[in-house]
């Protein structure tokens, strides 16, 4: 198995492992002491993995590219508390809390962006690894999950005691970051009084069962905007490769939950989850950590030297529930005379062929993360109000 897809496979290790590996024996292992600033990826107002320059070339369907600069804000009203996926290269079935590259680059593409609308909080945690993963495609054993949600849980209980003071908060996960996030929603936060303090959930790259009415527990998935407590989450597919059967991202579960699809371009536009809305992409210009998952939305024409690049109308997406699957629906535009079509990938790819169980999984986060960003900000302006 070569070293890029195994760098593939590791984003969704949470979601092959599933719910039994979290109900594994709690670990005896030490906790981490989060009060230590070193235990953290990332922190307001310090120069760390997440102050990277977030600039973007911006491609438009005529050819012509313009920059798009980019500043945090100065005094954010709100908060977000992020978990990473997999990314973790270290040897063990347990990462370790030391912050490496895999890290460090994962924030980069999915979190810092969010910086526009909230101050950020993202911990390190002793993650299931992509060793472990291998293992378990091997047929042995998995590692701790347990151990690793007890490290998100007292990430945020320490983020709840000692920083929160009262402020509403967006968390963020994508893939083993999101399994990690639904059981602290589960355990830590639905029927809580810290319940009232959430904005959303963005639940990204995961299946989030809900419900008949749209409910995770008893918090609902987003039907608009300017909703607050609410769930967002989606697993992204291409219109033209639709999930086949063996796929597990976005599969109804045993008990018969549908797994949620809440598109967050169309509730920053108004519009309906089954209406087809352009998606606000950002995507890293120098690859998504692996090669065979670069996309690369832009005309061959343009020399792109910063490093993100958007392709605005390049990519459109809407909300399908088909069988016993429902997903996020990517179109791409097909006009021939878009000089962007033919290069925008974002499939993984082993010997030359997409694994087409996993859809657009490497990039759910980056399809539309200005929309994400967006609608936090609407979700904070609510929260605020009288």
């Amino acid at each position: 198995m070569s070293k890029t897809m195994l760098a593939a496979i590791g984003l969704t290790a949470g979601l092959i492992l599933g719910s039994a590996a979290c109900a594994q024996t709690p670990s005896a292992a030490t906790p981490n002491d989060y009060a230590k600033a070193d235990n953290w990826l990332c922190l307001p107002g310090r120069a760390d993995a997440c102050a990277t320059d977030q600039t973007t070339t911006i491609v438009t369907a005529d050819g012509k590219a313009s920059s798009e600069a980019f500043k945090p804000a100065a005094n954010a009203p709100v908060d977000c508390f992020y978990v990473y996926p997999t990314v973790s290269t270290d040897p063990g079935g347990n990462s370790d809390m030391t912050i490496d590259a895999a890290e460090r680059s994962v924030v980069e593409h999915q979190l810092t962006r969010f910086g526009a609308q909230c101050r950020i909080y993202a911990p390190m945690y002793r993650q299931i690894t992509l060793a472990a993963l291998r293992k378990v495609m091997m047929g042995g054993q998995a590692g701790d999950a347990a151990l690793a949600y007890a490290d998100v849980r007292d990430a945020w209980n320490h983020y709840l005691t000692q920083e929160n003071k009262g402020r509403g908060v967006v968390l963020i996960g994508h893939s083993q970051g999101s399994r990690m996030l639904l059981q602290l929603l589960k355990e830590e936060i639905d029927g809580k009084p810290v319940q009232k303090q959430m904005i959303s959930a963005l639940i990204l790259g995961m299946n989030t069962p809900v419900d008949a009415a749209g409910k995770y527990g008893s918090i609902p998935t987003c039907a608009s905007a300017s909703q607050t407590g609410c769930v967002v989450s989606y697993v992204s597919f291409r219109s033209s490769s639709p999930p086949p059967a063996a796929s597990r991202f976005g599969r109804t579960d045993p008990q018969g939950l549908r797994s949620a699809c809440v598109n967050p371009a169309a509730l920053v536009a108004g519009k309906t989850q089954t209406d087809a809305v352009p998606l606000q992409a950002y995507f890293s210009a120098g690859g998504m950590g692996s090669s065979a998952a670069t996309p690369k939305p832009w005309a061959k024409s343009v020399k792109v030297t910063t490093p993100f690049v958007s392709a605005p109308g390049l990519v459109s997406g809407r909300c399908v529930s088909a069988g016993d699957f429902t997903y996020l629906s990517v179109d791409v535009n097909a006009d021939p005379a878009d000089p962007r079509v033919d290069d925008i990938t974002g499939d993984l790819l082993v010997f030359g062929q997409p694994l087409k169980d996993w859809g657009l999984h490497l990039i759910d986060v980056n399809l539309a993360m200005g929309d994400l960003v967006a609608l936090v900000g609407e979700q904070s302006k609510a929260f605020a109000a009288p």
